[in-house]
């Protein structure tokens, strides 16, 4: 089953939907039951805060790179 994904403004939808999708794109996915309307989420707003509480920070993880580097000496 193939997704096709279309921006919001492409699909005639209630105003109530509409309103809410108004500016994403949304991806149309075929199911069993019918047709799937899913919006798209942004992968980088998606992946923001993953790393909170783990204490990894880009000062710890330049400290890693340049651990490596000298190890590959």
């Amino acid at each position: 089953m193939r997704a096709v994904v279309l921006k919001s403004e492409q699909l005639n939808l209630p105003n109530a939907f509409a309103k809410r999708l108004k500016g994403k794109e949304v991806e149309l996915i075929e199911t069993k039951e019918g047709i799937l309307l899913k919006p798209v989420e942004d992968q980088i707003k998606a992946a923001r805060g993953v790393l909170k509480g783990s204490h990894f920070s880009s000062k710890r993880y330049f400290q890693f790179k340049k651990e490596e580097k000298e190890l590959e000496r």
